[in-house]
Parts: C-alpha cells; structure tokens; sequence
C-alpha cells in the first residue's frame, strides 16, 4: 500500500516539514517520486521513518543515524556497521535509564522528606 506525505504525518504523528526535513538530511535514501516528484511511501518506509524516530528520542544524533541508515542501503550493505552503531546507542540508553532512576529516587526521597524538613525549620524558626 502507499502513502502520501500528508498520511505518513498522520500515522506517525510527524509534521510534513519534518518528514522532509528527514528526507533532506538523507535520513530517506529509499524512498520513491512520481513523475511530478511527490514523495511515495509504503509501509516499510514508515516503519524506517518510526525507527528513525525513536533513535532521535533516544538521543542519536542526525548525522549518526544517516550513517545507520546508509549502512543498510549502500550497495553493499555493511550490516556489521549499523550493528555496531545500534549497539553503543543501546549502551548510551542503558546508561541515562540508569542515570534517570538515580534522579528519580532523589525526587522520591524529598518528596518523601521535604514537608517534613521544612515544618521543622518553620518550628525552629518561630523559637
């Protein structure tokens, strides 16, 4: 099935400027025109566009990606590249997850503790 540039928004809750800008960067080297030049997509294309995006949330960097993505759609594909690539990345995620949860048990603990702290600096204010 294929898609237009508007439907590709809609299903992955994109604007069309990004998903041009995406093409732009050469994020997709796939994708296919018309005669007239408008952008043709199909269901895997969407599904590169939804990996794109969660590597981009997940703090990949643009010019990283291209490299992934080029790894996969040169003429001879270097598999073991875009691995590597999509390996470190998940050590990077790893890391913040864990650096997150540090963050988040500080939060909990002065959430926890706070009130607490401050009605006794308000006693010992008033002595």
């Amino acid at each position: 099935m294929n898609y237009t540039i508007s439907q590709v928004a809609k299903k992955t809750s994109l604007s069309i400027y990004t998903i041009r800008y995406y093409d732009k960067e050469g994020l997709l080297p796939f994708l296919h025109r018309t005669k007239t030049g408008n952008r043709i997509f199909n269901n895997h294309d969407i599904e590169w566009i939804e990996l794109i995006c969660c590597l981009k949330k997940t703090g990949l960097q643009i010019k990283d990606i291209r490299t992934f993505i080029e790894c996969f759609t040169n003429n001879e594909p270097s598999i073991e590249r875009g691995l590597q690539i999509l390996t470190l990345h998940k050590k990077n995620v790893q890391q913040q997850i864990e650096d997150t949860e540090v963050h988040l048990r500080s939060i909990e603990y002065k959430i926890k503790h706070l009130p607490q702290m401050y009605k006794n600096k308000l006693s010992e204010s008033s002595l």
